[in-house]
């Protein structure tokens, strides 16, 4: 009996060994060698081939379709063996080939199937040693990024030993699925961003409820992991000066190093490049891959093959190229609205980022001013870094200062703002980010002001829902309750065109369906009199703090482009200095970079630069904003430029308008630039919050440029300008018969601030209906949001809404009609 016993747990221990072992397996010859042909091509075009002589008697094994000896052959490359039971359980077992990696790189291993099921769904990996190192990013700023996944099993437990990253090798030569084959051959990709002996857990299985019981669907494996080689950059400018520089490395599968999903600062996970300056390092695997270097919009994009060799230090030569200075000309670059905390920063393993994190980000792309703005998340944390002057990371010719958006406090409600050169960021009274501050924002501006500080609106786009709005101006108008409007209820209110056009039927009445896509057609042009809803967020309050004195400019180049210079038209329109600046809201807004919407100031010739000045030329306007592919190096009007003096016309009289303008001979080709055309039509056209349309990194080269000279929110010149890297002089001699507003623009991509014309002594009043629109938008603000105003504050708020309200008819009153 004993003996019986022993037999049986002799020949089930056997059974287990046999089953679990790579050897061979009864399957026709042809079918395999195709698999295993494969498998070898693949490994050759991952730069991981097997030793020649293994490759030519497996060549001739799949020749003579000998399929026992291509696995015997082949067996001992094989790290897991995968079986599949009829019931489609998984079961894995650790095969005979050495678990050796490649810190910092994806090593290709063979994986065994043993496909008893014959299933031929898609094979998949795991390990619990996998996954992001980070958590706490906002899921909604990934998903306006179009990458989502990069919040995925996120590290919310703050573990320490995710050190692993899994895939297998799908695409062509191999397959998605299994093929169904009793035996085939797979491709696993493994990464670790850690040096030295790491055990790890392999799991396979083919769906859910597939994993065998008692987790033998799982495998560990003890891995040697040989160090990635550090690589040293010598970073030199077009100068040859040190800098810094954006760079790009990927393998020929165009997978991005270092992996994203394993970075933690000073490189953001949510962006595929990396940020180094002259001397620094980067840890790279061994290997041949591409490297895209740049410093910016103004620099070329430059590529080349770097051959990284483990066998001694190496040292990689990025030498930088401009297509264009704006410096020569005067004007020093800068985004006044980045943040180093909230959106797509994780909180976990810290709140947000640090100045030299920041730093590089911003010396990377070339700007010579980054402004951090400390908000609602991390609030407490990242106010440490505020300072009333530039942050010690700076260096002369490229500052970091911190500074404040007031959103995720208590008064963005009623819009958000931006406040530079702060001297004290702590409002009176207040405690964190909600105690204690004002419920709406000009007080929050007029503190700002009150310390020399400059004031702003950011991502400032007022967008037009039009059936809505259609449905409002209904509910407004119709005095009979005929639920059209007639031409006396329609003179009482404030149409997106005339009477006669809207009236498409001809019946004299206005249907809710005509004043529809009558404010769908406006909504694409520019300016456009369609009141947009004023229950978002952003430039809400910006009509009613511009008629009280205390806001400075409104950002432009991240939201929609239309909606964002229409709202500045009009306010232009109605006299008030207001100025435009260029921003990105990195990364909730502009997700990829910092720049990608940037303000140009002119400053002269400098050194050193001093944040103080360069804030006060955006409050003067003495600058021009752009997405860094486009610029306006020269704008004047009768020789005086944007933001100096106003120009004195005795009577009406042409004036004299010189430009020289310059765009790059590349640029990106998606609907931020123009260059892509969104499916919601031109009313998108220019922004960065979302990207309208599937991500690309196609570039358009050459092509031809439209720029127009705008009087008055109204195009009156234009020419046709290539884009060819060189720079451009242009000449025009426009009208002016009333006091004016000149400005030069390249929709979506240039704006220039505009020089004022003023005709007989008399103010800017260059439309009535603008007038109007200012003064519909504050009421609609107040219908929406007055409640959001605490009980303490409404009566102040209400009377100065009202007091905007009044200056704006009485503008209207005494402007000329459009």
């Amino acid at each position: 009996m004993v003996f019986l016993i022993v037999c049986l747990l002799f020949s089930f221990a056997s059974g287990n060994l046999l089953a679990e072992s790579p050897a061979g397996k009864e399957v026709e010859g042809q079918p395999l060698a195709a698999n295993v042909k494969r498998l070898i091509a693949a490994l050759d075009y991952l730069g991981a081939p097997l030793p020649a002589p293994l490759v030519q008697k497996l060549n001739t094994a799949c020749d003579q379709r000998d399929a026992a000896k291509i696995q015997k052959l082949l067996d001992a490359e094989v790290l897991c063996l995968v079986s599949l039971n009829p019931e489609v359980r998984t079961k894995v077992a650790r095969g005979p080939a050495a678990a050796v990696l490649q810190q910092g790189g994806f090593t290709p291993f063979v994986v065994k199937v043993v496909n008893q099921s014959t299933v031929t769904r898609q094979l998949q990996i795991s390990s619990p040693q996998a996954g992001p190192v980070y958590s706490g990013a906002a899921l909604n700023s990934l998903k306006r990024q179009a990458q989502p996944e990069l919040n995925r099993n996120e590290n919310k437990a703050s573990a320490t030993d995710r050190f692993l990253e899994v895939e297998l090798f799908q695409a062509s030569p191999m397959t998605v699925k299994l093929s169904g084959l009793e035996v085939e051959y797979v491709l696993a990709l493994i990464y670790c961003h850690e040096p030295g002996k790491r055990e790890a857990t392999l799991g396979f299985d083919v769906g859910a409820g597939t994993q065998d019981l008692g987790f033998r669907g799982e495998v560990p494996v003890l891995f040697d992991v040989r160090p990635a080689v550090p690589v040293k950059l010598s970073i030199k400018d077009f100068d040859g000066t040190p800098t810094a520089a954006r760079l790009l490395f990927r393998d020929a599968q165009e997978r991005v190093y270092p992996l994203q999903a394993k970075r933690l600062a000073p490189d953001f996970f949510f962006q595929p490049q990396i940020y180094r300056q002259d001397g620094d390092t980067v840890m790279l695997p061994a290997g041949e891959l591409e490297m895209e270097f740049s410093r910016g919009p103004e620099y070329q994009r430059l590529t080349r093959k770097v051959n990284i060799t483990a066998a001694s230090e190496q040292t990689l030569e990025v030498n930088l190229k401009r297509w264009v200075n704006p410096r020569v000309f005067g004007f020093y670059s800068g985004d006044h609205h980045i943040h180093a905390a909230g959106c797509a920063h994780y909180d976990h393993p810290t709140q947000g980022v640090t100045p030299q994190d920041m730093f590089n980000q911003v010396k990377g792309e070339g700007l010579n001013v980054g402004c951090v703005l400390t908000w609602g998340p991390c609030f407490d944390v990242q106010r440490q870094f505020f300072a009333s002057t530039a942050d010690r990371v700076s260096e002369p010719l490229t500052l970091l200062k911190y500074d404040l958006e007031i959103s995720g406090f208590g008064s963005a409600a009623l819009g958000h703002v931006c406040l530079l050169n702060l001297q004290n960021q702590t409002y009176p009274g207040t405690l964190g980010t909600t105690t204690g501050w004002p419920s709406w924002t000009v007080p929050v501006l007029r503190w700002c002001k009150e310390q020399g500080g400059v004031t702003g609106f950011p991502h400032s786009a007022l967008r037009v829902n039009p059936p809505l709005a259609a449905q409002r101006l209904i509910e407004e108008l119709d005095q009979n309750q005929s639920q059209t409007l007639n031409p006396k209820e329609a003179a009482t209110g404030l149409l997106p065109d005339s009477f006669q056009v809207i009236d498409a039927d001809g019946n004299s009445q206005l249907s809710q369906d005509e004043l529809t896509q009558a404010i769908e057609q406006a909504a694409d042009q520019l300016p456009n009199l369609a009141v947009p809803e004023m229950n978002g967020g952003g430039a809400m309050e910006i009509c009613v703090s511009t008629a009280e004195g205390v806001c400075d400019f409104i950002s432009a180049m991240d939201t929609e482009r239309i909606p964002e210079w229409n709202t500045w038209y009009h306010i232009l329109n109605c006299g008030f200095p207001l100025k435009v600046s260029g921003e990105t809201d990195f990364p909730c807004m502009s997700s990829r970079r910092v720049g990608q919407g940037r303000v140009y100031v002119q400053l002269g010739q400098q050194d050193e630069l001093d944040f103080s000045q360069w804030c006060q030329g955006i409050r003067q306007g003495r600058s021009y904003v752009s997405d860094g592919y486009a610029h306006a190096l020269e704008f004047q009007v009768n020789e005086i430029a944007p933001g100096f003096e106003d120009i004195q016309l005795n009577q009406p009289g042409k004036v004299k308008i010189t430009a020289k303008v310059a765009f790059a001979p590349e640029t990106p080709r998606a609907v931020a630039y123009g260059l892509l055309d969104p499916p919601e039509g031109r009313r998108a056209s220019g922004d960065t919050r979302v990207l309208h349309a599937p991500r690309n990194s196609d570039y358009v080269t050459a092509g031809k440029r439209l720029v127009e000279i705008v009087v008055n929110g109204k195009v009156i010149a234009k020419q046709t300008v290539l884009a060819d890297g060189k720079i451009h002089s242009l000449q025009f001699e426009v009208p002016v018969e009333t006091s004016s507003w000149i400005a030069l623009r390249q929709f979506p991509q240039l704006h220039t601030n505009p020089v004022n014309v003023i005709v007989a002594e008399q103010p800017i009043r260059a439309s009535r209906e603008s007038a109007q629109w200012c003064a519909e938008t504050i009421k609609l603000l107040w219908k929406n949001r007055h409640l959001k105003i605490a009980e303490s504050e409404r009566k102040s708020a209400e009377q100065t809404y009202q007091r905007a309200i009044q200056t704006y008819l009485q503008r209207a009153k005494e402007a000329v009609a459009n």
